[in-house]
């Protein structure tokens, strides 16, 4: 008895770029596009052994390179955007030639060699006033002033992709918040390197979204699939988290546990944090000292406001639904950083 053919159609692999993809999320979005059978380049400044052992192409380059990246975007049928300068201090030309030079370079790159998708990882804080920002969505406006380049580079690339969709190019931009889990190199290593110096900002009873890791990986693949069935997404921005906003000095004091710290104990006001902010900016730019001041205006700020999202259009649009519980994925961190001493 012959077996009747599957009416299902067969995913086809895809040619797939991603920038940044040695990094944190890119690498993160790397593996599972590997593990479903893509062809994947990654372009980062570095080269990662890691990406050799499962088959990733590296293209080692830098986004401000222009020629670098128009090679890159070659033969490919999707570029994941992930790469970002990060941080809240340096020079305002750093973070321009990488955020929006860089991206603009993409976009210039894509139109020239016909790429017909891009995801671009976007940020929350493009958004951020300085204010409470408690469960906002995608239709909150672009603050007048930016109190660090960050962010106002961010807007600007994020802008840059906005304008750049059309016909030959359709884009989804996504916006998640403080990505954390195992393999972190930023957030959770900052808060465990600072622990004996963490100071509470504020009241404590601010809450904040975050995103595990894999949530916020998975959010990029099925926004590029999406993206691919239903054109009509195109230029479209979404915000990700776990949907489940927490006091921030609770998540801090649970990644502190995590890694066998104590949780923070001493406190300030959000005023004398946003002086001292002020007061330190100002010393290390007339001495041009180079490393980040122990308190910014807009650390002071992002520690002891709210900012948690509606995420209910990348629920209803993208089909997302964080798989990993923020206390599960506490559970794995607290593993990794146990195995990882």
């Amino acid at each position: 008895m012959k077996t009747k053919p599957s009416s299902i159609p067969q995913r086809q692999p895809q040619n797939i770029l991603v920038t940044g993809g040695g990094g944190f999320l890119g690498g993160a979005i790397v593996r599972r596009l590997v593990q479903r059978g893509d062809r994947v380049a990654s372009f980062s400044r570095g080269f990662y052994p890691e990406l050799e052992t499962i088959g990733v192409r590296q293209i080692c380059g830098d986004l401000a390179d222009g020629g670098a990246v128009d090679n890159a975007c070659r033969n490919i049928d999707l570029v994941y955007h992930v790469a970002a300068r990060t941080g809240v201090w340096g020079p305002y030309d750093v973070y321009f030639k990488t955020n929006v030079a860089g991206t603009e370079n993409i976009l210039s790159a894509c139109r020239n060699h016909h790429v017909p998708r891009l995801v671009y990882t976007g940020s929350p804080s493009v958004v951020f006033n300085g204010r409470d920002m408690e469960g906002v969505d995608e239709r909150a406006p672009y603050p007048d002033h930016y109190p660090a380049h960050y962010p106002q580079t961010k807007a600007l690339a994020e802008q840059a992709v906005r304008r750049a969709t059309g016909p030959d190019l359709k884009t989804i931009i996504l916006r998640p918040h403080l990505i954390w889990g195992p393999g972190d190199n930023a957030l959770v290593p900052r808060i465990i390197a600072r622990a004996h110096r963490l100071v509470r900002v504020g009241d404590g009873r601010n809450r904040v979204d975050t995103v595990y890791i894999d949530n916020a990986a998975e959010a990029h693949i099925q926004a590029a699939d999406r993206l691919r069935e239903n054109p009509l997404l195109s230029g479209k921005v979404y915000f990700i988290s776990q949907d489940d906003p927490v006091p921030l000095w609770d998540m801090v004091d649970a990644i502190l546990n995590a890694g066998g710290l104590p949780p923070v104990r001493r406190s300030v006001s959000k005023r004398t944090a946003w002086l001292m902010g002020l007061l330190l900016e100002s010393v290390y730019r007339l001495l041009q000292v180079s490393a980040e001041p122990l308190m910014t205006r807009f650390v002071a700020e992002e520690l002891a406001t709210s900012h948690w999202f509606d995420i209910g259009a990348a629920k209803r649009d993208l089909g997302y639904r964080p798989t990993v519980g923020t206390a599960e994925g506490l559970r794995r961190l607290a593993a990794w950083l146990r195995e990882n001493k």
